[in-house]
């Protein structure tokens, strides 16, 4: 039997970006086995189903395969059912469309520099 740890199949599943958010997640109580709170050393079982919280989206998967190292996405998912439920999915759709990427949104805050230039060529008209 092979053993693979929580927080290395999350992140091998591409569920969290690095082994240091999955292993974070864990320890919040974000990632949960039948209700119950975990540990990242956590060894992974064929058929176990986990409820997991991102700021991104809820999941509800089921491990299907162990893979130990990151593969890529197309390979991920063969591992892993997605049994999210349908109210899940849709606050997911929700939250995916009002998600906030850090970049400033246009026509707000500091005036771009044409836009800079433009006034200033504008107040020198004056």
């Amino acid at each position: 039997m092979e053993k693979l740890r929580l927080d290395k199949y999350l992140w091998a599943i591409r569920i969290f970006k690095t082994r240091t958010q999955a292993t974070t997640a864990i320890d919040e109580g974000k990632v949960k086995w039948n209700s119950a709170n975990v540990k990242p050393s956590r060894i992974v079982g064929m058929g176990d189903q986990y409820t997991i919280k991102t700021p991104a989206r809820r999941w509800t998967i089921e491990v299907t395969g162990l893979i130990h190292n990151r593969v890529a996405y197309e390979d991920a998912i063969k591992n892993y059912t997605d049994l999210t439920s349908e109210e899940d999915k849709q606050l997911n759709q929700l939250t995916g469309s009002s998600f906030y990427t850090g970049k400033r949104q246009s026509k707000t805050g500091h005036p771009t520099k044409k836009q800079r230039r433009d006034l200033e060529d504008f107040m020198d008209d004056l």
